[in-house]
């Protein structure tokens, strides 16, 4: 089998009632990058990347198109079956740009799930449940509201709940997580994602006044340094996000001893494969992690929801997708969240397939 066609797609995905508010940034639409790979025996896949904006990570929009375009006649003619040496040939094309490879990464996959009349959760080991818990993140905002917010989500099913702060006075992040786990209750599970808006004070006065509740700390400080000099001083949990960047960085930070678990993205690793690599250390060293992308469509929750079904459920924090968030949908059968869990599509490769007659035209079209 052979790559015949490539085809890269900008699809708007507006935020519903937005803007979605975080320690650093307040996100209105993001600007999503759908990839559309055509084979010589007529098996298509697709694949997608979507970073949030461009100062969440050093990834932007324009960025993943610029890099899949500077790929794009060298994949001509690889085999997309054989994906370890096509993420060999990516590397050899391009230098970094994970985020973009990882699109390529999750198209291949696709095929090669129809190719052979798989989902791609079984080409990844094999699901251990259809039915993937999910959890949903909050953004920044007044503690009734949040407080407000976390029982409604609560009330659909939700066990695990992301609380965002930064980016106000860290009294009020106390007051609203104080306010959230009044509210629900301690059979909620909790993490409060800091997007690497804390500084190292905001962390150690956090943790000194919610000493008696059980959190998560996602991601507190812009650094893994920032994070090394406080972590012996925090009485939560911490978990690393944007940090996390490499197969690397996972295998020094747990090295290191300076988290407890990840919050990890797909794309950020640079796709399926390599987060394959990542779930294998993470059940080596007992390390909770979820399985989440930055953004994205109905591609990207579809290849999320895959790979977690695939996790030791004893090390799973949850699946988060971008469906609840976005106006709108490009694949008719969509991925919904009910009763808090994801339903694992069904069908061959990633079992959703983009109606292309509400797509734009391509970007990029080569062959």
């Amino acid at each position: 089998m052979k790559i015949t066609e490539v085809h890269v797609y900008a699809v708007p995905l507006p935020v519903v009632n937005g803007p979605y508010t975080m320690a650093n940034a307040e996100v209105y639409a993001l600007d999503s990058t759908l990839v559309k790979l055509v084979t010589d025996s007529g098996v298509t896949g697709w694949g997608e990347t979507c970073p949030l904006g461009a100062t969440y990570q050093p990834h932007h929009a324009l960025g993943a198109r610029a890099a899949l375009a500077q790929m794009a006649n060298d994949l001509l003619g690889a085999n997309p079956l054989l994906i370890t040496l096509l993420h060999r040939q990516m590397n050899g094309l391009l230098n970094g740009h994970a985020y973009a490879k990882a699109a390529i990464d999750i198209a291949a996959h696709d095929i090669a799930g129809k190719h052979y009349g798989v989902r791609v959760c079984d080409l990844l080991g094999g699901a251990v449940t259809d039915k993937v818990p999910s959890y949903y993140a909050t953004g920044v905002g007044a503690p009734d509201d949040i407080a407000r917010i976390a029982v409604e989500k609560k009330q659909q099913g939700f066990l695990r709940l992301q609380i965002k702060v930064g980016g106000c006075p860290v009294e009020l992040d106390v007051e609203t997580v104080r306010k959230v786990r009044e509210a629900t209750g301690p059979e909620i599970r909790l993490a409060v994602d800091a997007n690497r808006g804390w500084t190292t004070r905001d962390v150690l006065q956090f943790t000194r006044e919610c000493s008696d509740i059980p959190v998560i700390l996602e991601q507190p400080c812009n650094t893994i340094e920032e994070i090394a000099v406080i972590r012996s001083q925090c009485q939560h949990a911490i978990y690393l996000d944007e940090s996390a960047d490499s197969i690397n960085t996972v295998m020094q930070s747990a090295a290191r001893g300076l988290c407890d678990g990840f919050g990890m993205k797909v794309t950020r690793i640079g796709g399926l494969a390599p987060f394959k690599t990542f779930r294998e250390l993470c059940e080596a060293r007992s390390l909770h992690h979820t399985c989440d992308d930055a953004w994205g469509g109905d591609i990207i929750a579809a290849a999320c929801t895959h790979m977690g079904a695939t996790v030791n459920p004893k090390l799973l924090e949850g699946v988060w997708v971008a469906a609840p968030y976005i106006e709108n949908h490009y694949c008719p059968e969509g991925i919904v969240i009910e009763q808090g869990h994801i339903a694992l599509p069904q069908a061959p490769g990633l079992g959703v397939v983009p109606d292309e007659a509400i797509l734009p035209e391509p970007v990029l079209s080569v062959s």
